[in-house]
């Protein structure tokens, strides 16, 4: 939103206005009156209003310092929600949401966005509550009953959230991610199915505050159900502050592999991808697919450990520099083996070389022995770097690396893994890029001849002389024949 488009400022201007029409039952002397006539605990909403926006400043402070998830305190709002008319229970949202910090531009569109959607959302939730009788099982402590009732308040409280921010998302970003394109509705299904279990818990200690609300205690026992929500908040927050560490951490291995070894310049953030869009493909659940992600970022990270001179040489490998190069994946297992959320990504650092015919390294592993992450790595490790340009080769075209991958599945390549990317690629497309910029490439002196064919982790070799592959193994001494040993997908012998 840093540049709001005028569409999607028209939008927050129409929410900003239908959320005043919710507030405009409170003002004496409007038309519109209250649902069902009832009467405004002024003093209620107040508390509850102080309260949202007390809690929420706390956890966005310095003093907490700890990353905000967003949207902690919703059960305050639905509390509200439960035990308001629904204009007094939107007005409860209304000075949080204004008052907060906004951190980027445009300051004011932000401000009335976040007002105006939780308004809308808060009313309706409110409303529906309201009319499927939920405010008399509150008031009677009928707690079956208002289990249903607030069961349905929720569902639309989420349902409008998931609306009002699917439709600002569209009209910000203009098209879908790159390599997730979908119809708008599949998109708005996905955040609404996302936002419904979270904001389940966040009904039920909502309903939890108003019945103890309604009780022999009144609000003092309400406000003791946010000391156990703001320890799993604490907790929570404790999490995302690890795991952020963590990001931080693999993002400043893999900037340091890209200045060490410049000639694959975001081939790892591209293998990523690539290993996402085939966990994707395969059905794997998000948080697997998170991971592959990862290992497909990490897999050359064990490249810190190999000589820089070997990185870079221009001339054939020496069977003893070879054998140095392939220890990298070993090298990289070490140095990610104690960060503990990366689970399966560490085997497929350590594995991505090996092959389903037993020929890889670094322990020559076959078939079912090769972990399926590190199968995943190895498949979309090949694909990269047959359809990247580099300094020294000119990238293949995409049928063509597909074709090359598939005459390689059950040899080297798992073929369900093969085929996934495939059919991922026939659906969202690739779009490789440049990974170095080197003026020996435009003179065409020291290069490779154009016709070089090879796939990552492999060998290859070049009439007329012999280049750097992929920083893993390249020809030994001996001009233009293979290594000895198992030739590279495609290699030229």
């Amino acid at each position: 939103m840093e540049a709001l488009p005028a569409r999607a400022r028209a939008y927050v201007v129409c929410v900003t206005l239908a959320a005043l029409l919710c507030l405009l039952p409170l003002i004496p002397a409007a038309p519109v009156s209250q649902p069902g006539g009832d009467h405004i605990s002024w003093w209620a909403a107040a508390l509850l209003a102080a309260l949202y926006a007390g809690c929420e400043r706390l956890v966005r402070s310095r003093t907490v310092a700890a990353p905000h998830p967003g949207g902690v305190f919703h059960p305050v709002l639905l509390a509200a929600a439960f035990l308001l008319p629904p204009s007094a229970a939107a007005l409860v949202a209304l000075p949080g949401a204004l008052l907060l910090p906004v951190e980027q531009r445009p300051y004011l569109a932000r401000r009335l966005w976040r007002a105006g959607r939780l308004v809308i959302a808060v009313w309706a939730a409110s409303r529906v509550h309201l009319a499927v009788g939920g405010r008399d099982a509150v008031a009677d402590c009928a707690v079956p009953g208002a289990l249903g009732t607030a069961g349905a308040a929720v569902l639309v409280f989420c349902l409008v959230l998931t609306l009002l921010e699917g439709g600002i998302l569209a009209l910000t970003s203009g098209a879908l991610p790159r390599g997730r394109r979908t119809s708008a509705p599949a998109a708005w299904w996905r955040l609404f199915l996302g936002s419904l279990a979270p904001l389940t818990v966040h009904g039920l200690a909502g309903l939890m505050m108003a019945l103890l609300w309604r009780g022999t205690y009144g609000p003092v026992a309400a406000l003791l159900v946010l000391l156990p929500m703001g320890v799993s908040w604490w907790a929570f927050a404790q999490y995302h502050r690890e795991r952020a560490a963590h990001q931080a951490t693999i993002r400043a291995l893999v900037q340091a592999v890209d200045i060490k070894d410049g000639y694959t310049r975001g081939h790892s953030e591209r293998v990523g991808r690539a290993s996402m869009m085939i966990a994707r493909e395969l059905g794997m659940d998000d948080e697997r697919v998170e991971l592959l992600r990862f290992a497909g970022i990490l897999h050359d990270v064990g490249k810190l450990g190999v000589p820089t001179r070997l990185l870079t040489k221009n001339g054939p490998l020496t069977p003893e520099e070879r054998r140095v190069i392939e220890l990298h994946p070993e090298y990289g297992h070490e140095m990610v083996r104690g960060i503990s959320f990366l689970g399966e990504a560490r085997a497929a650092v350590l594995h991505h070389h090996e092959r389903l015919d037993g020929s890889g390294y670094p322990y020559g592993l076959a078939g079912g022995q090769i972990p399926e992450s590190a199968r995943v790595v190895a498949v979309a490790d090949a694909f990269d770097a047959m359809t990247s340009n580099r300094s020294y080769s000119k990238a293949r075209p995409v049928q063509v690396a597909l074709d090359e991958l598939r005459r390689c599945a059950g040899a080297h390549f798992d073929p369900r893994m093969v085929a996934a990317l495939v059919r991922a690629i026939t659906h969202s497309g690739w779009h490789p890029a440049v990974t170095a910029d080197d003026p020996r490439s435009a003179t065409g002196g020291t290069g490779p001849a154009d016709g070089a064919r090879w796939t990552g982790g492999g060998t290859r070799s070049v009439a007329g002389g012999t280049r750097r592959a992929d920083g893993d193994t390249r020809p030994a001494d001996g001009g233009t024949s293979s290594v000895p040993g198992p030739a590279a997908p495609g290699a030229r012998r």
